[in-house]
């Protein structure tokens, strides 16, 4: 007898297998997608707490100021949050003692009086601002095109800037500014990169030229984000382009508001560095700069 071959049904059911790999896949999707939606908001807070901690200990902001957009956030976490906020003033955002105020205007008035033949030239300009005293630096009187040395004739300046500065507690931060025209050389790639340069350049001529204390010194660059005017003419791009000396008004990065007085540095006997130290004992690093 012949054996009679079994028919084999087709299964037209294993649509399902792959149909359930689909949806495994994309449940898997979407839960990838809710987690990373659902960030902890508190660390967060406690995040942006500490980097604008470490930057306030720099003079960058201003301290114990509030921002309606992140009291929200303040709020639910318990963590005070100070938003990031670097608007140029003519008020101290650090509401200094009287004393402090009183020993700006004493610095400036002395800086006018030594730098006036560059304040007349209009490569040098002081102001006092909402970040401390401000001495400007342009490229015109200080700088080749390019360049992150001071020219040799500009150093008898700078020597009058520190002769002023050192004797002084405060702590100081150097900035680097440029307009708005990009620069692309072998040495720099672009305006950050100069800015810096010469940021921190300023900052080793103050310690190795003029025995500054390293630890007084913090040292940023800005690009062109911050000009002091516009950048549609020469002279404005001019302007812009200047090194920044900035006189604190605090001390060890702790902002001076409760200090009823404020040695004056002809009263610490400047010609002698052991009267500096006693009368200055708070002089303390903000950011060591090596």
């Amino acid at each position: 007898m012949k054996r009679h071959k079994r028919k084999i049904h087709a299964n037209h059911e294993r649509w399902l297998v792959s149909y359930a790999d689909f949806i495994t896949l994309m449940f898997a999707f979407f839960v990838v997608l809710y987690a990373s939606s659902q960030t902890d908001i508190r660390k967060q807070a406690q995040v942006a707490h500490a980097i604008n901690q470490a930057f306030k200990s720099l003079g960058l902001f201003p301290p114990d100021k509030a921002d309606p957009r992140a009291k929200s956030v303040a709020s639910s976490t318990d963590e005070p949050v100070t938003p990031v906020n670097i608007v140029l003033g003519d008020e101290l955002s650090a509401s200094p003692s009287a004393a402090v105020k009183a020993d700006f205007e004493r610095m400036r008035k002395e800086l006018e009086a030594r730098l006036s033949n560059q304040i007349a030239q209009r490569v040098v300009a002081l102001h006092i601002g909402r970040d401390g005293l401000v001495i400007s630096l342009r490229e015109a009187g200080f700088y080749d095109s390019g360049s992150t040395s001071p020219h040799p004739g500009s150093i008898g300046s700078i020597d009058s800037i520190v002769a002023i500065l050192r004797p002084t507690p405060y702590d100081i931060r150097i900035e680097g500014h440029t307009d708005n025209v990009p620069i692309h050389t072998g040495q720099f790639a672009s305006n950050w990169e100069l800015s810096t340069a010469r940021a921190t350049r300023m900052a080793r001529l103050f310690i190795e030229r003029f025995d500054f204390q390293p630890g007084r010194l913090a040292a940023a660059g800005y690009a062109e984000y911050h000009p002091v005017t516009g950048n549609d003419t020469s002279e404005g791009r001019g302007q812009n382009r200047r090194v920044d000396i900035i006189v604190l008004p605090s001390i060890n990065g702790v902002p001076q508001t409760e200090v009823t007085a404020v040695a004056h540095p002809a009263s610490a006997g400047q010609g002698d560095p052991a009267a500096k130290g006693a009368a200055h004992p708070t002089a303390a690093p903000v950011a060591a700069l090596h």
